[in-house]
């Protein structure tokens, strides 16, 4: 071979060599760069290989060492497995429990009843598997039987659940309390129905248990399961707004808007008190008492023994019954004056009539407020009604020095007390009076007397005898004294007799009143019109003695004199009154019978002496007809204004008695 061939092998051996060198080094700087990268990628690697070391091979201990652990391992696995198990259970359960329970209510509230003994289980054992699982991973960790660093992490995962917050339901169980609530309220509600009644219906039959047998069962099954849980009074107050609802509903259709009525006016309230009686014996002997009887069947195997009764009292109370009773204080905080006696008399009535049923079923502790108010209501009913009472007598006596009848009719204090007595005496409110004034005197440790009644009445009776007396010395005319006395005592007398207070006072009583009323009746005539025949004398007037001109003159003026005193006696009298028709009819026939047969003999007699006169009709003014007619139409009454009897207060303030019920003579004193 020669040099240049030499020299050409040599330099593609070097280019060779040069372009191995560059692919070579383009090799390392790839591998350097890749290597750059790859490092934090490395660090990150060695940094978990720790962990993963422990994870993969947890426990460093030999095959004796674990032997011995081994059992203790057993123990405190076995509790948690079985926790995870109830776990699973549970929610297993939340499908159906998140489901409506009225489809099947008993499957439903038997899947609650499981769901709370799951809970009660892992209540009862979650702390404690946690605690043996603590206890191992303790005893591993003095040991040195397990990595440290999965050691820590099982003591941080214990340590979460043993410091949980969250339910371990998840809230399931509060869910499916909410809905069985509401299932509850919807039971209610569904089968809760007013009573049908027409608003003053007197008679309404007991009203069977407001809701079907079935339904309360349900009701106290949905109670048990609340109450396990402590939600019962949620329940109670669920239970109270629906069957409020429903007795407002049944009530309503009473009309009993009345019940808040303002007012201090005992007769203005009094037509309000006779409903107000029979609506509260309607509330209290049907409504309230069948949903006691309610609350009783739906509470009675849950919760405390009184939770039923608690829960009526506030069906109760926000029914109705405190607005009963309120209007009863009304009643009982109006002015005083008579009728109030017999309004308080009708309250206390039906109070009692119900006071088993109100001890019944308001006698509980939970009922305080009501039996309360129910006192409160009594005791005014009771010091008001004999408060009332024993001022009769003096209201009666207050009126002695006003002034009498300017008529002469009976005055109205007079109709007012006798009729008035006689309700007191009645059937109607002489046993609730009398038991009326046995209290009050019980509570002042005072013996009640039988007569007690009687001998104020009597008393008041004297003294409206006595106010007789002094008003007919009011009269300035003594002849309308007569006609006052005349009316006053037939009233006595006829008003009286057969009654109550007639019987109390007797016939020798009654039968006085009567004589003096024919007394008062003759002393009447003789001073009025029995004076006026005598004006009608035949003296001196037989024909031709002294001349038929002489005799024609004294007929004159006899007739002119007649006349006169006839006109004067009939105006004035025109304007007095005989109250009683009988009495009236009597009196005017008296006094026709005592002045026509008179004038017609002597008109008969005399009267054409005149009658051919000029002036005749100057004198013979009446014809017998016309004078009886006249005489007929006295003492009618004509309406004209007239003194209230008031009822006198020792405040100074007054009360008028003029719309009384008991009214029956026009005029008043």
């Amino acid at each position: 071979m020669d040099r240049e061939e030499e020299e050409d092998l040599a330099l593609s051996s070097l280019m060779a060599a040069r372009r191995s060198l560059r692919v070579g080094l383009e090799k390392s700087r790839a591998l350097g760069s890749a290597i750059a990268r790859a490092g934090p990628r490395l660090d990150e690697i060695q940094q978990r290989l720790p962990s993963l070391e422990a994870a993969v091979r947890p426990i460093r201990a030999d095959s004796a060492a674990l032997a011995a652990v081994g059992g203790h391992i057993d123990r405190a696995v076995g509790p948690a497995a079985a926790v995870l198990k109830v776990f699973d259970a549970v929610h297993g359960l939340e499908r159906p429990l998140l489901s409506d329970p009225g489809g099947d209510l008993a499957a439903y509230l038997a899947l609650v009843t499981r769901l709370e003994e799951a809970l009660r289980f892992l209540s009862d054992n979650c702390a404690l598997a946690v605690q043996w699982l603590e206890d191992i991973v303790e005893y591993l960790a003095d040991n040195s039987l397990a990595d440290p660093r999965f050691l820590s992490q099982l003591n941080q995962s214990l340590s979460a659940l043993k410091n949980s917050t969250y339910p371990l339901d998840g809230g399931l169980l509060s869910a499916a309390l909410d809905k069985i609530e509401s299932e509850f309220r919807r039971l209610l509600a569904d089968h809760s129905t007013p009573l049908p009644m027409q608003s003053d219906s007197d008679v309404v039959a007991i009203a069977p248990s407001p809701l079907p047998v079935a339904v309360v069962h349900k009701l106290s099954a949905i109670l048990d399961r609340m109450a396990a849980n402590g939600r019962l009074d949620r329940c109670v107050a669920a239970y109270v707004d629906v069957r409020v609802s429903n007795v407002h509903a049944s009530l309503g259709a009473l009309g009993l808007d009345y019940l808040e009525e303002v007012c201090d006016d005992a007769q203005r309230l009094g037509p309000y008190v006779e409903r107000w009686g029979r609506h509260l014996e309607f509330a209290v002997k049907h409504l309230f008492e069948a949903e006691y009887k309610l609350c009783l069947e739906v509470f009675e195997r849950v919760g405390p023994a009184e939770t039923g009764a608690a829960c009526f009292a506030e069906v109760a109370a926000q029914a109705g019954i405190l607005a009963f009773l309120r209007f009863g204080r009304t009643v009982a905080d109006a002015k005083k004056d008579p009728i109030k006696l017999l309004r308080l008399l009708d309250i206390f009535n039906s109070l009692n009539k119900l006071r088993l049923d109100f001890n019944r079923l308001f006698g509980g502790k939970a009922c305080a407020e009501i039996q309360s108010s129910t006192r409160d209501l009594i005791k005014r009913v009771v010091d008001g009604a004999c408060e009332i009472f024993a001022e009769l007598l003096v209201q009666v006596e207050l009126q002695r020095h006003s002034p009498p009848p300017a008529n002469g009719g009976v005055p109205r204090l007079v109709s007012f007390i006798t009729e008035y007595c006689n309700r007191l005496l009645g059937e109607d409110y002489r046993p609730v009076l009398t038991q009326v004034l046995i209290i009050h005197r019980s509570w002042k440790k005072e013996r009640f007397q039988e007569r007690v009644l009687t001998d104020a009445i009597l008393k008041i009776i004297d003294a409206v005898e006595a106010n007789f007396e002094a008003w007919s010395k009011g009269y300035e005319d003594v002849t309308l004294s007569y006609l006052f006395m005349m009316n006053t005592h037939w009233h006595f007398f006829k008003q009286l007799k057969g009654t109550k207070l007639g019987e109390l006072l007797g016939d020798a009583w009654l039968k006085e009143h009567e004589q003096y009323k024919d007394y008062y009746t003759a002393v009447l005539l003789r001073e009025s019109w029995g004076k006026l025949p005598s004006l009608l004398s035949r003296e001196g007037l037989i024909l031709f003695s002294g001349g038929r001109a002489t005799a024609r003159d004294l007929v004159k003026k006899r007739l002119k004199a007649f006349n006169a005193s006839f006109d004067e006696m009939y105006q004035k009298q025109s304007n007095w009154v005989v109250s009683d028709k009988d009495l009236r009819e009597k009196t005017c026939h008296l006094v026709v019978q005592a002045i026509v047969p008179v004038y017609r003999s002597y008109m008969q007699n005399y009267g054409p002496l005149v009658e051919q006169d000029a002036s005749a009709s100057k004198y013979a003014k009446y014809t017998p007809d016309n004078l009886e007619k006249m005489l007929e139409s006295l003492f009618q009454h004509r309406p004209n204004k007239s003194t209230s009897f008031t009822v006198r207060h020792s405040n100074g303030t007054v009360n008028g008695v003029l719309s009384s019920p008991y009214r029956s003579a026009p005029t008043v004193v």
